[in-house]
């Protein structure tokens, strides 16, 4: 439905300010222009999509074998002792427990169409604990602000759209990524916690917090010592052996299990060919509208409105241009994606603002629509702190997000 307002404000707004440069200022290439980018943008989202089918089914296909492989499944245990306090009203050995902890690990393996359905059971199982049952508990919201928060440690996705757009090494967003999302999620946990007064000051929790915040501020501080283009070739060289360590171990994972490995790829693959066509009309919706927009003027004038303010304060605007897919990403993921396609195709993908936006793609998650999706599978109307946690959250990966991109690509 927020999509659905946001698509028809790009067209009526962009109408407003063509109709008042073609009045008032005799622009006649206005109208024109904009019919233009509706038939190049059309183009664009259709190659991109088509270009995506091959990459996609390659990582659908290895995410399968994982899953069968019982990836998923480790994860989960792994997670254990962590989650149990951070959900201290669930009951203790309660079903929920393993759909919550199933569906975080699958989320931080980017296995959406398994995370859904288990977020979802998740949600039911919740609500059959939860006294006031149009209301949000405790437990519902600290789950929500994980899933919202994004914590994804495989951005499959974005380097497969950076892959598409021709970024010399698209794996280069990775490390930064992972960064961001640990500040978005830390401070979605920290601030949901204070909310609902669970104690973090424990052994587990201290442990856990403490070696995570302890392994980012190595990482950052290694490579602030070194050389922009240092930097970059170490920054890719160790996202790639990550990557390719855990396809290795994905597949023995399944050789493990006796899984046929291949028939697990064929059919992960599978699903990467009917995502990818199935995304064609919501690429093409989004990256519309958005060329539209564009093309009225209309987004000169937003990102000049945030150029002058920022200038104002004496601030670097270089990080300005990738704010529309920050600003979009809480609303709509495709909304989002379509921005963060809209800034690699106009700036490039190996700009700033092109890595920029894939950052802020990747450091965070469709907040509105988890809330929504969630919350309504349950009959949830009364959501108390849930929107002003997941939003807290959001920021955190956005400021981070800017800060670790000029770390690295500034």
């Amino acid at each position: 439905m927020v999509l659905n307002y946001i698509w028809i404000a790009f067209f009526l707004i962009a109408f407003f300010i063509a109709a008042v440069k073609l009045i008032l200022m005799g622009d006649f290439d206005v109208f024109p222009a904009m019919m233009d980018s509706t038939f190049d943008s059309s183009k664009t989202a259709f190659e991109i999509s088509l270009g995506l089918t091959g990459v996609l089914s390659l990582w659908l296909g290895i995410m399968k074998i994982g899953e069968k492989g019982g990836v998923v499944n480790v994860l989960a245990r792994l997670l254990s002792p962590i989650f149990v306090r951070l959900f201290p009203d669930i009951p203790k050995g309660h079903p929920v427990t393993g759909s919550i902890f199933m569906n975080i690990a699958a989320n931080m393996l980017g296995l959406d169409n398994a995370a859904t359905p288990l977020g979802l059971k998740a949600m039911e199982q919740l609500q059959e604990l939860n006294v006031k049952k149009d209301t949000a508990s405790n437990p519902m919201i600290m789950f929500l602000v994980l899933n919202t928060s994004g914590l994804t440690l495989i951005p499959v996705s974005i380097m497969v759209y950076r892959a598409q757009l021709h970024a010399a090494q698209p794996t280069d967003i990775f490390i930064p990524i992972l960064l961001a999302t640990f500040f978005s999620t830390l401070a979605g946990v920290i601030v949901t916690s204070l909310y609902q007064r669970i104690n973090l000051l424990n052994g587990t929790m201290l442990l856990t917090l403490g070696g995570a915040c302890t392994v980012v501020a190595i990482v950052i501080r290694g490579f602030a010592e070194l050389d922009g283009e240092t930097m970059n070739l170490v920054s890719t060289t160790i996202a790639n052996i990550l990557l390719m360590t855990i396809i290795v171990s994905f597949i023995l994972a399944g050789v493990r299990k006796k899984v046929n490995v291949y028939d697990a790829f064929i059919e992960g693959a599978k699903d990467g060919f009917t995502t990818a066509v199935r995304i064609i009309p919501y690429l093409v919706a989004i990256l519309v509208g958005i060329g539209i927009f564009r093309a009225s003027g209309a987004m000169d004038l937003l990102i000049g409105g945030l150029h002058t303010l920022v200038e104002a304060t004496g601030v670097d605007t270089q990080w300005v241009d990738a704010m529309p897919t920050a600003l979009m990403k809480p609303l709509s993921g495709s909304g989002a994606r379509g921005m963060m396609v809209d800034a690699m195709t106009n700036y490039g993908a190996d700009s700033f603002v092109g890595r920029l936006s894939c950052i802020f793609q990747g450091s965070t998650d469709t907040t509105f629509y988890i809330l929504a999706v969630y919350f309504g599978s349950v009959g949830i109307r009364y959501t108390r702190h849930a929107v002003a946690c997941g939003l807290i959250a959001d920021l955190a990966g956005i400021i981070a997000g800017i800060a670790i991109c000029y770390l690295f690509f500034g």
